[in-house]
């Protein structure tokens, strides 16, 4: 697992640029699947299992990755931007990122020594940097860059023990445990999704679960884990090497009670690790897979990730093997009705 989750996150792909990462999935499974990608963008795989399905189930993650956009080039040749997807802005300060053509860009600030005033306390806004590819002048920085083109952060896949440190483990973790049950096959039909635009909205899993129409959907993510200095217990959310974690609720979704305690249940006879997400925020693509059609039975489980939607994310391989371990186990109880 260490090694697929390395090979997703090592590819670049923000929301509506997913191809590359789109890609890389298709060369991972191989032939031998239904494959479809519709007009947004969304690969859907359905998996053959060794029996019928009496329930139909899907398991989604979403390809994208935060980043950020071009908006306009200065006339020194900087780049002005904005993020595509939430990222706080102390997260972009001294960051390199890098283009889809390969550019590399460093955002840049007015320095702190020139700052007067409140501006040597006030956090610099999103507005106020600029991206510098090390071109001489606008016509030099538009041979390399267009407004509309997207870049993300530059990161070192690091293995530090147990904990994986890399960009974009929120949602290549996903995306790495519904690869590797489509390539170890799966002991009852299953539908798998791999969706685009999440960090902008929930937009391409709205279409995929119209599409797909399941009567059970499970849904892959990364969360914010906050087991750190400085936070309480009590507002610690999960933390890592506690196991896979599952939502109540959040600020898109309040889930199916049944299936939240059924995941325990599960969690506890196939002895895996399991954390409930101790806290009411955030949201993923279940906001738009539960209200599709005529509404979808939904779960949502993820891999606890620290610094979230930075170059420098970190989660625990163990916690990535029991989310692979809990998704095999919902997806088979749900798909034959033990829900």
């Amino acid at each position: 697992m260490k090694d697929l989750l390395k090979l997703l996150c090592e590819t670049d792909g923000t929301s509506g640029r997913e191809a590359p990462v789109r890609e890389k999935i298709l060369s991972l499974i191989g032939d031998g699947h239904e494959t479809t990608v519709d007009p947004l963008g969304n690969l859907i795989v359905n998996v053959r299992g060794k029996r019928r399905a009496k329930h139909k189930v899907m398991l989604c993650a979403h390809m994208d990755e935060v980043g950020v956009i071009a908006t306009c080039i200065t006339g020194a040749g900087l780049v002005k931007f904005t993020t595509v997807g939430g990222i706080r802005p102390e997260a972009l300060l001294g960051k390199t990122v890098r283009f889809e053509n390969g550019v590399i860009g460093a955002v840049g600030v007015k320095p702190v020594h020139l700052c007067g005033g409140d501006e040597r306390s006030r956090l610099p806004e999103v507005k106020d940097m600029y991206l510098d590819i090390g071109a001489d002048g606008k016509e030099a920085a538009e041979a390399l860059i267009a407004p509309g083109d997207t870049a993300v952060f530059t990161s070192n896949w690091t293995e530090m023990g147990e904990k994986l440190l890399s960009k974009a483990i929120d949602d290549r973790a996903g995306c790495a445990v519904m690869v590797d049950m489509i390539n170890k096959g799966v002991e009852v039909d299953l539908t798998f999704v791999f969706n685009t635009m999440e960090e902008v909205g929930l937009r391409g899993a709205a279409a995929s679960a119209f599409t797909v129409a399941p009567e059970y959907a499970i849904v892959l993510e990364g969360t914010t884990a906050a087991d750190v200095i400085g936070v309480p217990p009590e507002n610690r959310v999960c933390a890592l090497g506690k196991g896979a974690v599952v939502n109540f609720m959040d600020r898109a979704t309040v889930y199916d009670k049944t299936l939240y305690r059924k995941a325990f249940a599960i969690a506890e006879a196939n002895g895996i690790a399991l954390q409930a997400k101790a806290a009411v925020a955030g949201g993923n693509d279940a906001g738009s897979v539960h209200v599709s059609r005529g509404g979808v039975k939904t779960l949502t489980l993820n891999v606890p990730t620290r610094y979230i939607h930075s170059p420098s994310s970190v989660c625990d391989v163990n916690d990535l093997l029991s989310l692979r371990a809990l998704a095999e186990k919902t997806a088979e109880a749900f798909a034959d009705g033990d829900a």
